[in-house]
């Protein structure tokens, strides 16, 4: 039961018994009266189980999160990028505030800032997001009587802000003319690691993680392995893992171009991993970015003494948009968004048709001719272009005696 005591000549206080045993104080009421029904508003709170300790909310935030990081069952991966938004993002703002002054308010003006100051509106929205859970848990364990950030809709919603940017993608041409400069530029395997993004639809860490015993070429099968199927890269290590969610772990067939080239290229080294680097080891995204793609893609005639000059393609492509690529070149083609769903390694909308939809072998045959001709199409167009600045691209790039 909570009690008054007297602290001065006309000062009062309430103490109530607290969770862990101790007894919590209230100070400052100038009449007795005034602090007992404060106390018998503590007692029927703890009858009705809504008390909240006044004391809590004064946690600093910082102490909150580590709490909180000791308490979440979440993927390595997905631990390690909250970690990064915490420590680079949030703990310099909110660390030492106690987490019962955060205010909405305050939160939303703070990602207001980080906007001007340049951050991409996705990436203020993660951030918030993972505060936002942060404040959420804190209230679940109520130490704050409830999460105080919240969709803010008042004020003027200007379009450009919440707009979602269209990825980039290439054509079937662009993706090999980048695949043959990164192969020129960087190591054969770099421009054979992108047709095979283009052509199938996988992700970076699927191919990346893909080995050899996953890949069937006498079936014309690659498989991305439910429990080992990608490439984790958490806090600099490189680690096998499960692909991006469950309907990720999938067969996706190959036209037979590729069948060829991923059967010359995997005779070119004996080690597990499908795509290696010229050493022979697994393939990290950042030095692969600076490498191959962005001079294959982006060109190196801004550099000031290029070792050698290529031509910009499809500006500020990323590896993800060969994704994006293959997925525009399959609705291009009029594929079924079952056979789309499927390769892709995508759940149907509707669950019902998830379930039961399945690819008919005509239409896989369909979707492999398509890429085929794409492909033929694509190589027809490189091998009959030549420039006066650069020799021909060739195939021959793609070999490792190039």
């Amino acid at each position: 039961m909570s009690f008054v005591e007297k602290t001065g000549n006309s000062t009062w206080r309430v103490r109530y018994p607290k969770d862990d045993g101790t007894l919590g104080s209230i100070p400052g009421f100038d009449s007795a009266p005034a602090a007992q029904r404060k106390a018998d508003e503590i007692d029927a709170d703890r009858r009705r189980g809504t008390f909240l300790d006044p004391s809590a909310g004064k946690v600093p935030f910082e102490a909150w999160a580590s709490t909180w990081f000791d308490s979440i069952d979440v993927s390595e991966n997905t631990e390690s990028q909250y970690r990064s938004i915490t420590k680079n993002h949030i703990l310099p703002r909110w660390g030492s505030t106690a987490i019962g002054d955060i205010t909405g308010s305050a939160v939303h003006g703070w990602a207001k800032k980080l906007r001007r100051h340049g951050y991409a509106h996705t990436t203020v929205s993660t951030i918030v997001k993972v505060l936002s859970m942060m404040l959420a848990d804190a209230a679940h364990e109520r130490l704050i009587p409830d999460n105080p950030v919240r969709p803010q809709r008042r004020g003027k919603q200007r379009r450009r802000d919440t707009r979602r940017r269209e990825a980039l993608w290439a054509t079937p041409e662009q993706v090999l003319t980048i695949a043959l400069q990164a192969a020129i530029y960087a190591w054969p395997g770099a421009g054979i690691l992108m047709i095979t993004a283009a052509y199938t639809g996988a992700r970076w860490g699927e191919l990346t993680g893909l080995q050899r015993h996953n890949i069937h070429l006498d079936d014309g099968l690659i498989v991305i392995d439910p429990d080992n199927g990608a490439l984790h890269e958490i806090n600099g290590k490189l680690t096998l893992g499960p692909p991006k969610t469950e309907d990720s772990a999938r067969t996706i067939s190959l036209p037979p171009f590729l069948i060829d080239l991923l059967r010359h290229h995997v005779a070119t080294h004996d080690g597990p991993h499908v795509f290696v680097t010229l050493d022979h080891q697994p393939i990290r995204r950042s030095n692969y970015a600076r490498r191959a793609m962005r001079p294959a893609t982006d060109g190196t005639l801004h550099h000031p003494n290029p070792r050698r000059k290529l031509q910009p393609v499809v500006p500020g492509l990323t590896f993800h948009g060969l994704r994006h690529s293959h997925k525009t070149w399959l609705i291009a083609d009029a594929i079924p968004q079952v056979a789309q769903a499927r390769r892709m390694g995508h759940v149907l909308p509707d669950k019902i048709e998830h379930i039961y939809s399945h690819v008919a072998h005509e239409v896989e045959s369909r979707l492999l001719n398509a890429l085929q001709q794409r492909w033929e199409t694509a190589l027809h167009a490189i091998t009959r272009t030549s420039s006066a600045q650069e020799p021909t691209l060739s195939l021959d790039a793609l070999s490792p005696t190039s």
